[in-house]
Formats: C-alpha cells, structure tokens, sequence
C-alpha cells in the first residue's frame, strides 16, 4: 500500500456519486476539498464519521471546504447511506476501486486476528490548487471535523 502524503499532487480522478453525477478533481479548484475514504456505507463507524461531518458541514462551508466521501460501496447503497443520514455532502460510489487505489488508501488489514485486503479509513485535506495539505490516518470517528479543521 502506498499512500500519498502531504506535499503530494493528488491524483487526477473522476467518479460518480450516489446521484450518478460524475465528480472530477478539477471541479474543485479554487476550494479545499476533504475526500474523506470509509470502509461501508451504512456501518457503526463510517456512520459516525459521516453524520459528525454533516453535523459540521457549515463550519466547512463557510472555510470554503467542500467534502466527497469515498467507499466502494455501489450508487444505489450510496443513496441509501446519504439518504438516511441526511448527509449533504456527495458520496462517490468507486466500485472498481480506481479513486481508492490513486490515493492508495487499499491494502493490507487485520480485523480480529484475520488478515485480508481493505480500504484503511484516510482522510485528505487538498488545498485549491490540488496539492495535498494533511493526511490523517488515525481518523476519531466521533471527532473528525475537529481534526480536519483543528478545532
């Protein structure tokens, strides 16, 4: 696994959200942008993550942040996910995993003494002109948006 650290450019991708809309990198010049990689959509732990983001998406916004949320969950449980949650904020659906691995945010996991191949929780801070501020690896659930925004 090879993730990108800060300093780095980040990768040029594309992808669709939950709504089918494509969403690209270069769309968010000009604003910081959190891409913010989760396991599964709809599970303990990415929901708190998700949901105490959504509860500080107006501090984000009026930082001029935007925020995607990554898994490789599909569209339709994607939709479900924000659906349910009420998240404001786009979820790309990256079934075939090509976001993921640009980031290279997959790779080896061990979860009650088993190993196999994951996505690692990883959040992004990119500045406007698409380099990479921050990297945080050990994500607080609970406390996220203090951590991207040091609160």
């Amino acid at each position: 696994m090879h993730t990108l650290k800060a300093g780095d450019k980040a990768p040029a991708f594309e992808s669709k959200d939950q709504d089918g809309k494509l969403h690209k990198l270069s769309d968010y010049a000009g604003k910081k942008l959190v891409v913010f990689f989760y396991p599964a959509a709809d599970t303990p732990t990415c929901t708190t993550e998700a949901c105490n983001l959504r509860d500080n998406y107006e501090r984000f916004i009026a930082k001029n942040y935007a925020i995607l949320g990554v898994s490789p969950d599909t569209e339709k449980k994607q939709g479900k996910f924000a659906s349910k949650y009420n998240l404001p904020f786009p979820l790309l659906a990256d079934e075939n995993r090509s976001v993921i691995e640009a980031f290279g945010v997959w790779g080896p996991k061990k979860f009650m003494g088993r190993l196999f191949d994951g996505l690692h929780r990883t959040t992004f801070i990119i500045d406007e002109k698409g380099i990479i501020e921050e990297v945080i690896s050990d994500v607080k659930s609970k406390m996220h948006a203090d951590q991207i925004l040091h609160a």
